[in-house]
């Protein structure tokens, strides 16, 4: 009995890995937490039951604490012999998967990690940014953009605006201009471009570029935000705006 922790890719079913593909065809329950996910779950037996954790379309759904889940993961681990539990992106990357792993293993679950393809990777590529190009930066953050204590560590914004480079930050929707103003505050420039990124990889993806004191519109969620001069970039449709120094053979 086995619970696999899969990710599910930025969205794009295409996207999804051929072990993921394989843990959903023999999956005798899949949990997922949102109807962006429905494309996926689909790909799972007719048989399988389906249990959704998260938010739904409809207001007034609720969530299942985090805590809930992990007693519902371990409840099914024990009676199932293969439970996929869903994540979007990859596990381990701003999605809890981590969590509800080490909880699965105290409790005694044997516990399979499937990486996937993780938005904060996958959405600015498809947006045509080069998150790290030897021209413009070099270095590469990740941030969860959570900045509710009870979620952990706020993030140090004023260390990250110091880092210099290329920051993603992800589920920062609805704080970016808390961020943007700290990030300034932390000695960014106001003109450091930014650039939106909704639905990344998905039919209905949008891209919205601004800078740090003239924000792009709000898109719907789930919204990736690319920090530095790389988000200025576009190499689906334009050439490179920089000189590439190539290697003499």
């Amino acid at each position: 009995m086995t619970v696999h922790l899969v990710g599910a890719g930025p969205g794009a079913p295409s996207l999804l890995t051929a072990a993921a593909l394989d843990a959903l065809a023999t999956a005798d329950v899949v949990v997922y937490d949102r109807p962006s996910l429905d494309e996926v779950v689909a790909l799972a037996p007719p048989t399988a039951r389906r249990i959704r954790v998260g938010l739904g379309r409809s207001r007034g759904e609720r969530a299942l604490p985090q805590g809930e889940v992990n007693a519902l993961l371990i409840d099914l681990g024990r009676r199932h012999e293969h439970v996929v539990r869903l994540k979007s992106g990859d596990p381990f990357v701003a999605s809890r998967g981590g969590e509800e792993a080490a909880a699965l293993l105290d409790a005694g679950v044997a516990v399979r990690i499937t990486p996937g393809v993780t938005s904060a990777l996958a959405a600015p590529a498809a947006a045509g940014i080069p998150l790290m190009l030897r021209q413009l930066s070099v270095t590469l953050t990740i941030v969860d953009g959570n900045d509710d204590p009870e979620h952990g560590t706020p993030p140090d914004w004023a260390k990250l605006a110091a880092l210099g480079g290329t920051l993603v930050i992800l589920i920062g929707r609805g704080r970016i201009r808390r961020i943007a103003a700290a990030l300034m505050a932390g000695g960014l420039a106001p003109d450091t471009p930014i650039a939106a990124i909704s639905a990344g990889t998905r039919d209905d993806q949008q891209v919205l570029r601004g800078t740090l004191a003239a924000l792009p519109a709000p898109l719907p969620p789930p919204v990736t935000f690319v920090v530095g001069a790389v988000a200025a970039l576009d190499l689906t449709a334009d050439p490179l705006p920089v000189e590439v120094v190539h290697a003499h053979p």
